[in-house]
């Protein structure tokens, strides 16, 4: 729920145009700034009501400042939506590979992507709803950058699977997005139940499934 704005609050009494909606003017930001500031009110608004149901009013809201200001950033609500799932797309991705690449050990590279995953979700679980649960996700720029996403990270899996076994490309990818979407579903199950399993506990589970199966397979040598 989105907290009431100082208007709401008690100022309704003066005029206006002294302000925005949101009550008080944010302080002038450089622009950098400025955009973080409204794509974290965007994404309030977004997870709150979706983004067919948020407004851009209610945005500039959020981030207490006038619409000419959120216009001059974001021409339309759309675009604003991409960039902030670009933004997330692109955390999670450097996240992920991050950990892909933290060792050359490959029983600990499974266990610190699993990790990753799961801290990703526990960190901002709304990022999560609005990357992965969006009532925008069949819009064809929605799905192709989800898709980029999905294949990015189980490519790099499955180099590190091709690179370590005698399976063929085709088999090694295939294997990739099996590992990569048991990360993703058993990560949204463990949110959706309160993560009341500890995290360590619930990605160690999916680690060392994922490690026995891949582990099984013959070695290049």
């Amino acid at each position: 729920m989105i907290d009431p704005s100082p208007l709401e609050r008690g100022q309704a009494g003066k005029p206006s145009t002294a302000q925005p909606r949101g009550g008080g003017r944010s302080a002038r930001l450089p622009r950098d700034e400025r955009r973080a500031q409204l794509l974290a009110a965007a994404q309030e608004v977004f997870v709150a009501n979706g983004y067919h149901g948020a407004a851009m009013d209610e945005i500039a809201e959020t981030a207490r400042v006038s619409k000419p200001v959120l216009y001059q950033h974001f021409p339309s609500k759309r675009e604003l939506y991409i960039a902030l799932l670009d933004s997330h797309l692109t955390g999670l991705t450097e996240l992920l590979l991050g950990a892909l690449n933290s060792t050359t050990d490959n029983k600990e590279r499974v266990q610190a992507v699993m990790r990753a995953y799961y801290q990703f979700i526990a960190g901002d679980d709304r990022a999560h709803r609005l990357v992965f649960e969006s009532d925008l996700i069949n819009d064809p720029d929605v799905s192709d950058r989800l898709e980029t996403f999905n294949k990015t990270f189980a490519d790099a899996v499955a180099r590190v699977i091709a690179e370590d076994t005698k399976l063929p490309p085709l088999e090694a990818q295939l294997l990739g997005r099996g590992l990569a979407g048991m990360a993703h579903v058993s990560a949204r199950y463990w949110l959706e139940t309160g993560g009341d399993l500890d995290l360590d506990v619930a990605s160690d589970l999916i680690y060392r499934l994922a490690w026995r199966g891949i582990s099984r397979f013959p070695k290049e040598t």
